[in-house]
């Protein structure tokens, strides 16, 4: 059992030329609580979903699901490496992984993730919208109504569509937990697109929770500050890599790892009247 790493800036300037990115690529490598998080039962027999769950944020949460004893359908988009190695830790923590390929812009495919962790499972407890796109752009003119339609797209209309289709599987006590981000309060002009569905994904996120209160599920939102996933080489030129998670107060990146509990606490029974809510995990910056 080790600590989680934290390294600081200034970080190696690298570039991905694929995206989202692969994690073996990255130097750093991300920490996902591989050999850190220990589980305690508090997702004993629960079924999870969670998108995007082939590395960074998606990954660790993964790994703590299974560890704190929920099977977890992993939904990635085609970092098939990537995806068998989380799949790999969630067996190794006794319980079941399911992958399944796709683009979560197809409104198919949408379904078909939530049919397949009901068809695997037997039930769906939890669901994790985690999966995202981003792209620096220096100006509005740069960014093509493709790139834009794509941003959205991926980050809020299947949103929408998961959580429409998991919904009608999901009993009393049920969570869902979106990915927003600090983008969504304070947004970064060269992320435009991005920052933009963040905030709509926490506005969807406060009415999704008053919409299924009266059926027991709840809904919240985590808001990350800079974390070091492999959308960061990927979508960002090298020196602001280079550079990346210094203008924080804490003055370094957030590890994945970092992030799992909050994830793991939002999908449990602990957190029974918390619906509605966005917690931050920022490094020390607020949001408001």
């Amino acid at each position: 059992m080790t600590e989680t790493e934290r390294p600081t800036p200034p970080m190696s300037a690298q570039q991905q030329n694929q995206t989202p990115g692969r994690t073996a690529d990255m130097t750093p490598r991300p920490d996902h609580g591989e050999y850190s998080y220990r589980g305690f039962g508090r997702l004993a027999g629960k079924a999870a979903i969670v998108t995007g769950g082939d590395s960074g944020i998606g990954r660790a949460v993964a790994i703590a699901f299974a560890r704190e004893g929920a099977d977890v359908l992993i939904a990635y988009l085609d970092e098939d490496d990537d995806a068998r190695e989380t799949a790999r830790w969630v067996e190794e923590a006794g319980r079941k992984a399911v992958l399944l390929r796709g683009d979560i812009r197809s409104r198919e495919h949408c379904n078909e993730i939530v049919e397949r962790a009901v068809e695997a499972f037997g039930r769906l407890d939890v669901l994790v919208n985690n999966a995202a796109y981003q792209m620096t752009y220096p100006s509005l003119d740069a960014i093509t109504d493709e790139e834009w339609d794509k941003t959205f797209d991926t980050n809020i209309g299947a949103m929408f569509r998961i959580t429409r289709a998991a919904v009608r599987h999901m009993k009393q006590g049920g969570a869902i937990v979106n990915t927003s981000s600090i983008n969504a309060d304070h947004p970064n002009p060269g992320l435009i697109a991005y920052a933009t569905t963040k905030g709509a994904i926490q506005n969807f996120t406060g009415g999704l929770a008053q919409l299924l209160a009266e059926k027991g599920i709840r809904a919240n939102c985590v808001a990350p500050g800079p974390i070091w996933t492999p959308l960061i080489p990927s979508t960002m030129p090298p020196e602001k890599v280079e550079k990346f998670g210094q203008q924080v107060p804490m003055k370094r990146p957030g590890q994945p790892a970092e992030l799992a509990a909050v994830y793991v606490m939002l999908a449990s029974d602990e957190a029974s009247y918390v619906s509605g809510a966005t917690i931050a995990v920022t490094g020390g910056a607020p949001i408001i």
